[in-house]
C-alpha cells in the first residue's frame, strides 16, 4: 500500500479472485535408446532428456534409422545332408524355409531362411521405429533420452542411466525402453523393474508401458505371458501397463529397405538365386542381347563400391570434378536407388528376400504404439477416458489371434498381473481391447484411466499450491486454498472427468483448523489439504438382460 504524504490521488488495486489450477500436460512419453548421433549444434544430447515434437525434429537431433542387415542360408534338400548312418536316424526337424528358389529352378537346397544379424552389427536398434509407429498413432511432444549411438552394444546400465536422467524431467507422464526386449530376458526383467521403481517410487507422476518380452510368441509356445507375470515381481505395479501380444505393423515399407539391408557375407548366394531365376550365365557371353547384358550388370553391381566409382567418375570428366562429401553422399544415393529399383523389377527372388526382411522388421512391440494412442484419446476424450476399443494405425493383424476364452486368463489372475489383450475382429480391425493396469487385483487402481487422471489431478493441484507456499497459515490462506482446488474441480466433473450428478457429489475439499489440521500442525508450519474425488470408471462388463413376458394383447 502505498505511503501516503503528498496530497493526491492514490490508486489501490485488489484481486477479485484467486489463483487458477492449471491442468498439467498428460500424455508426454519419454522414450530411451539408441541413436545415430544425439548433437544440438555441436553440443552433445547423450543420456541428455530432450524434447520433440516431430520426427523432423528427431531427424535434426538424433539422426535416422540404423542399418539392418540380414543373412540369407540354404535349407538342405531331404537327405543332402546326412550319410544314412546312425547317427542320422532321428534328425533334428529342419526349420521351415522362409522363401524357396523360383520355379523351375533346380537347386540343392529345398528352401532358404533369413535371419538378422543380431546386436549393434545387423542395426537391431528398435528406438526410431518405434517411433515412427508413435506418431502413426496420433503421438505429439516427447522426449528423447539417447544412451549411445548404433556403434554401441545393449547396456542395461546405460539403459538405467536414461531413465536416471529422467528424473531432472517434470513434463514426462509415460516412460518407455523399446529396445528393452533386445536384451536378455532376465536383464529386460531387471530393466522394467528399475522401470516401475522410477514410477512408483521416486516420481510417483507418471507411468511405465512395458513390452512383454517374447510376446510375438504364442501363450504355450515358451508361456511369455507366464514368465512375465513371475518374474516382474510384486512392487509398484499400479504405475504399470504392459500388452500383448506384437504387432505386425507397416511401419517399414518398400523404400526403407535395398540390397544394402543384405549382409555382404550372403550377397553371393542372392546374386546366384537371381542368376538361376534370370537364366542368366555365370560369365556374359560375347553374343548377349542388351537386356541380358543389363540384367547381368546388374546383377553383379549390388557389391560394387559405390563411393569409389562417384569418385572415380568425378575424376575421370574433363576438367576433372573435386566433389563434396555431401554430393558424393547424393551420387551413392542416387545410384543405390537406380540399381534397387532395376533389381526390384526384374527379379521376383529379389522382392521375395526384401519382403520377408520387412515382415522381420515389422513385428514390434505395441508400447510405443499405445503412447500414441494415449495422446490421441487424451486430446479428443480425456485422461478420464479409457485408452480402449480404440484401433491401431499402422497395424495389419496382432501376431498371435488371441480368443475370447484367451483373454480371460489375459485380464483377471488370481495374482491380479492384468495384461491388456490387442485383438483383432472381423470388420473393426486391430483394437486394444483391455485397459488395466498391472495391480488388477486392487478397487483403486485397477484401471489405467483412474491412475492417470489421478496423477493428473495430483501433479496440478501440486504446482498450484506452489503460489501459496510460505503464506500465512491463517483462514484467509484455507479459503483460497479450497477454492482454487475446488474451482480446478469443477472444470474437470463439468468436462466429464469426475462422477456426480451435482459437484457435492463428484469431490470435495477440506482444509482448516479442526477439520485437516491440529493446533501443532499450525504451529510446525503444516497446511494439510484433504481431497476427495469420485473417478470415472470403465464399463469394462456390459451385461443385457432379456426375459419373456406374458402377452399382453
Amino acid at each position: 500500500m502505498a505511503v501516503m504524504k503528498t496530497p493526491g490521488v492514490y490508486i489501490v488495486e485488489k484481486n477479485a479472485f484467486p489463483n487458477s489450477v492449471v491442468e498439467v500436460a498428460t500424455a508426454v512419453p519419454a522414450f530411451i535408446g539408441h541413436t545415430e548421433f544425439a548433437d544440438n549444434r555441436n553440443a552433445p544430447l547423450e543420456m541428455t532428456p530432450w524434447r520433440i515434437s516431430s520426427m523432423a525434429e528427431y531427424h535434426q537431433f538424433f539422426g535416422g534409422p540404423p542399418k539392418p542387415l540380414f543373412n540369407i542360408a540354404e535349407v538342405p534338400a531331404a537327405g543332402a545332408a546326412g550319410d544314412g548312418g546312425a547317427a542320422d536316424a532321428a534328425p533334428a526337424a529342419p526349420r521351415r524355409p522362409d522363401f524357396k528358389a523360383a520355379p523351375g529352378v533346380d537347386l540343392d537346397a529345398k528352401g532358404y531362411v533369413m535371419t538378422q544379424v543380431p546386436g549393434k552389427d545387423g542395426g537391431d536398434f528398435g528406438l526410431y521405429q518405434a517411433l515412427r509407429h508413435f506418431y502413426q498413432n496420433g503421438g505429439g511432444p516427447c522426449y528423447i533420452v539417447s544412451v549411445g549411438d548404433y556403434k554401441n552394444d545393449f547396456d542395461i546400465d546405460k539403459f538405467k542411466a536414461g531413465i536416471e536422467a529422467l528424473l531432472k524431467e517434470q513434463e514426462p507422464t509415460m516412460v518407455l525402453v523399446p529396445e528393452a526386449v533386445r536384451l536378455e530376458e532376465d536383464a529386460c526383467i531387471d530393466l522394467q523393474q528399475a522401470m516401475l521403481m522410477h514410477c512408483g517410487d521416486k516420481t510417483r507422476s507418471r507411468i511405465a508401458i512395458l513390452d512383454v518380452y517374447n510376446g510375438d510368441k504364442e501363450l504355450n509356445d515358451g508361456m511369455p505371458v507366464d514368465k512375465f507375470r513371475n518374474k516382474l515381481g510384486i512392487n509398484f505395479l499400479d504405475f504399470a501397463v504392459a500388452y500383448y501380444p506384437w504387432l505386425n505393423t507397416t511401419v517399414v515399407g518398400e523404400k526403407d529397405l535395398s540390397f544394402e539391408n543384405i549382409n555382404p557375407t550372403s550377397i553371393a548366394l542372392l546374386k546366384t538365386l537371381m542368376r538361376a531365376e534370370l537364366r542368366l550365365p555365370d560369365a556374359l557371353p560375347a553374343d548377349a542381347t542388351e537386356p541380358t547384358k543389363a540384367l547381368f550388370n546388374a546383377i553383379n553391381e549390388i557389391d560394387t563400391d559405390f563411393k569409389a566409382a562417384v569418385l572415380t567418375e568425378a575424376a575421370a570428366k574433363t576438367p576433372p570434378q573435386v566433389l563434396t562429401p555431401d554430393q558424393v553422399k547424393a551420387g551413392v544415393v542416387a545410384r543405390t536407388a537406380l540399381l534397387n529399383k532395376t533389381l526390384v523389377r526384374a527379379s521376383s527372388v529379389f522382392n521375395t528376400v526384401m519382403a520377408e526382411a520387412r515382415r522381420r522388421l515389422n513385428v514390434m512391440p505395441p508400447g510405443a504404439a499405445m503412447a500414441g494412442v494415449y495422446t490421441m484419446v487424451d486430446n479428443t476424450r480425456g485422461v478420464w477416458k479409457a485408452p480402449a476399443n480404440v484401433s491401431l494405425a499402422g497395424v495389419v493383424s496382432p501376431t498371435v489371434s488371441i480368443s475370447a476364452e484367451q483373454q480371460e486368463d489375459l485380464n483377471v489372475t488370481a495374482q491380479g498381473k492384468s495384461v491388456n489383450a490387442i485383438r483383432s475382429f472381423i470388420g473393426e480391425g486391430v483394437l486394444v481391447w483391455g485397459a488395466r493396469t498391472l495391480d488388477g487385483n486392487s478397487l483403486d487402481w485397477r484401471y489405467l484411466n483412474v491412475r492417470r487422471t489421478m496423477i493428473m489431478l495430483e501433479q496440478s493441484c501440486k504446482l498450484a499450491a506452489k503460489a501459496l507456499v510460505f503464506e500465512p497459515n491463517t483462514a484467509n490462506t484455507w479459503v483460497t486454498m479450497k477454492s482454487m482446488i475446488g474451482n480446478f474441480l469443477t472444470s474437470v466433473w463439468k468436462r466429464g472427468g469426475l462422477m456426480g450428478a451435482v459437484p457435492e457429489d463428484a469431490f470435495s475439499v477440506h482444509v482448516g483448523l479442526g477439520e485437516t489440521m491440529t493446533p501443532d500442525d499450525v504451529l510446525e508450519g503444516i497446511l494439510r489439504v484433504t481431497v476427495l474425488v469420485a473417478m470415472v470408471r470403465p464399463a469394462e462388463f456390459i451385461e443385457i438382460t432379456f426375459q419373456q413376458q406374458m402377452p399382453k394383447s
